[in-house]
């Protein structure tokens, strides 16, 4: 597992644009405000790119790639064709399964478990209907949060960017694979649950 994944904060920022069919972003250090990692979508087939501009964008397969800010791979996050609910993988910088994501059925806010490789919950994402923020958890015990970040009425109504801040609890353990997928699965809250 790459280094960088220790740090506990990482401001996600989508890059903003009107008629865009590829998710992209840029991941800071918020504290010294260098970009840290890149999320590119770069394997974006034909139909896709058309399927995003309609209603059936939350259905399309995506497979996207974290890279540190020298081209080092951090992770991979694939999902085929979603008809009711999202069944994602999540993959190393080795291309080895490290785990998965669940969209859980008639959630209000959204919400999916986080699972190892044996199909074991590692945790829960939990939104709340009424704003973007989600909580990571395990049991009773929150190992992160997510919030977005508002980004000014131009953006807003005129784009599809997004900007939020993941904070990781300190108490989960530096090298945990639980913080590979929780990067991943922040990736996924806007693919997922909000486009």
């Amino acid at each position: 597992m790459n280094p960088i994944l220790n740090k506990n904060l990482f401001f996600v920022k989508e890059h903003r644009g009107i008629f865009k069919s590829a998710n992209n972003y840029d991941i800071f250090d918020p504290n010294t405000q260098q970009m840290m990692m890149t999320c590119r979508e770069e394997k974006l087939g034909m139909f896709t790119k058309i399927f995003r501009f309609t209603d059936y964008k939350r259905a399309t397969p995506f497979d996207i790639e974290i890279k540190t800010a020298d081209g080092s791979k951090v992770v991979t996050v694939k999902r085929g064709i979603s008809i009711f609910l999202s069944n994602v993988e999540v993959f190393d910088e080795n291309n080895v399964l490290v785990g998965r994501f669940k969209q859980k059925f008639f959630s209000i806010g959204g919400k999916f478990d986080v699972l190892d490789t044996s199909d074991n919950v590692v945790c829960s994402l939990k939104g709340k209907w009424t704003s973007w923020n989600f909580d990571f958890s395990q049991g009773d015990v929150k190992l992160a949060h997510v919030a977005k970040k508002w980004s000014g009425i131009g953006r807003e109504l005129f784009t599809s960017a997004d900007n939020y801040m993941l904070e990781i609890a300190p108490s989960v353990p530096q090298n945990d694979p639980v913080r590979l997928l929780i990067l991943a699965a922040v990736m996924c809250i806007d693919m997922v649950l909000k486009e």
